[in-house]
């Protein structure tokens, strides 16, 4: 037996786990992040507000969003988003912010294609202006449960910009999007 092989096969099994450990802690970073926003708005100990301007105006915004995506269309987004066949130009309207950086959707699907990562939605869940997903998320052919946030963006939703840009920090690329 070739000790040498057997080390490197061990090593690089280690440097997999190491990413896999990385997007899983982005992801579970994700969730409470999520998780502490949603809780962080006690309305019960406000005063009602006794103006109707700001009634009209959530009224307005709230017919401004587009519709909520179901758990469907959202599968389509996310395959597409990681598609390394699918030109950058025609994903730059799935991520928040990628025109700061027009690469972005690219590093992002082939970081994705070079860790194996399958993503499949399973729930959708709607909070005014950004939208959860619940979703199994395989990476290395480790399988994890992850929150994917999207954000509603000139009449479309859009990647959240923060987890796009975390989950290509644990598979090691980086973006200027994301400085």
């Amino acid at each position: 037996m070739d000790m040498t092989r057997t080390y490197s096969n061990a090593k690089d099994e280690q440097l997999k786990l190491r990413k896999t450990g990385r997007i899983a802690i982005a992801g579970l970073a994700i969730v409470a992040a999520l998780g502490m926003t949603a809780c962080g708005d006690d309305k019960d100990s406000k005063p009602a507000a006794k103006t109707s301007t700001s009634a009209k105006a959530s009224a307005s915004a709230a017919a401004n969003l587009p519709p909520v995506p179901t758990v469907a269309e959202l599968n389509a987004a996310l395959a597409r988003a990681l598609d390394p066949a699918v030109p950058a130009s025609e994903k730059l309207d799935g991520v928040q912010g990628a025109e700061a950086d027009p690469t972005l959707p690219d590093r992002l699907s082939q970081a994705a294609k070079g860790a194996d990562v399958k993503i499949e939605v399973t729930d959708v869940t709607e909070f005014g202006d950004s939208v959860n997903a619940k979703a199994k998320f395989v990476v290395n052919g480790q399988e994890n449960l992850v929150d994917v946030p999207f954000v509603a963006d000139n009449g479309k939703w859009k990647i959240q910009k923060s987890w796009a840009c975390a989950m290509l920090t644990n598979l090691g690329q980086t973006s200027t999007a994301c400085s």
